[in-house]
């Protein structure tokens, strides 16, 4: 303060204020001054007369606080290179790091001294599971009963083989180029022919006799206890049997069963007056060795004369 009204109010000879020496005199000693010197004294002589205190405070700390600043820049190192995309990992990195980095399992930066995490060994492989056999079927038997429409074509119904019966005769006529699979194992009694049934037949692939239209002939034997027997082979897989079949004055008993064994199924038919007819439907399913076994027979008879049962033709598809 005493320095700043000197220079206010005194001057020299030459008309200089005392303040203009006392700045040259500063001036010349400036240059070797230390910069927190030249600092306060400029900040001393930047304060008024009856300044507050507190400015002067403010003032130091913050030329405190530039201080510190400068000398954290000058020790903070540069900003870490960026490398370009593709550069493989690890490069720039401190050595000892490759035997960490060969076994790592998880991503991103490595640390030193870290064992690689442990995996648990490989589950055993699943067994191959052993391809399912199927089961062969079981065998299937049964039967049913209806009218025989008023013209059958056995071409038709007997895709894979048929027989018609008294077409001459005791004649038999088979199916051209047939499976054979239908067996006539005879029976009892003595058989007989005759042209008068209700229902006529027709064929186109006979063997024998190449083709017939609405014939009605077919075989017979009298007498209880008389009859046909018949056999179809098995397959392995569901078929399907038709058998055209009648009677004069009696009551028959169809009889079908499976070679392997197991119950029978048994449908009658009857008519004490006059003949009737119908058509068995035999749906079966049996293995290739074995056969689907009917028969055919007079269970009574209601004539003094020759009460039978009589049979016209069987198809297989």
């Amino acid at each position: 303060m005493a320095e700043e009204d000197f220079t206010r109010t005194g001057t020299d000879a030459s008309g200089r204020g005392a303040g203009h020496r006392a700045a040259a005199t500063a001036a010349r000693h400036r240059s070797g001054a230390p910069v927190a010197r030249r600092a306060r004294a400029a900040l001393g002589r930047s304060i008024r007369p009856g300044a507050p205190r507190r400015w002067v405070v403010a003032g130091l700390t913050l030329l405190t606080g530039l201080t510190g600043l400068l000398a954290y820049v000058g020790t903070r190192p540069g900003p870490e290179p960026v490398l370009p995309s593709g550069v493989p990992a690890g490069v720039g990195r401190p050595t000892g790091y490759p035997a960490v980095e060969a076994n790592r399992s998880e991503p991103g930066p490595a640390a030193p001294g870290l064992r690689p995490r442990q995996r648990p060994p490989s589950p055993p492989p699943s067994p191959t599971p052993s391809p399912s056999v199927s089961a062969p079927a079981s065998p299937q038997l049964s039967v049913s009963q209806r009218d025989i429409p008023a013209e059958v074509d056995l071409t038709a119904v007997g895709s894979r083989d048929w027989v018609h019966w008294g077409l001459r005769g005791n004649s038999t006529v088979r199916k051209r180029g047939g499976t054979g699979e239908i067996l006539d194992e005879g029976g009892r009694g003595r058989r007989g022919n005759w042209d008068g049934n209700q229902e006529v037949f027709s064929w186109r692939d006979g063997g024998s006799v190449r083709s017939a239209h609405a014939t009605s002939t077919g075989v017979f034997t009298c007498g209880a206890g008389n009859g046909f027997s018949l056999a179809v082979a098995g397959s392995g897989e569901l078929r399907t049997v038709r058998l055209y079949a009648g009677l004069w004055m009696a009551r028959g008993r169809l009889e079908a069963r499976l070679s392997t064994g197991g119950p029978a199924t048994t449908l009658r038919l009857e008519d004490p007056h006059t003949s009737r007819s119908a058509e068995f439907t035999v749906r079966f399913r049996a293995p290739k060795d074995a056969r689907l076994l009917i028969s055919w027979t007079t269970e009574a008879v209601f004539s003094r004369g020759c009460g039978n049962v009589g049979l016209q033709a069987v198809a297989l598809r």
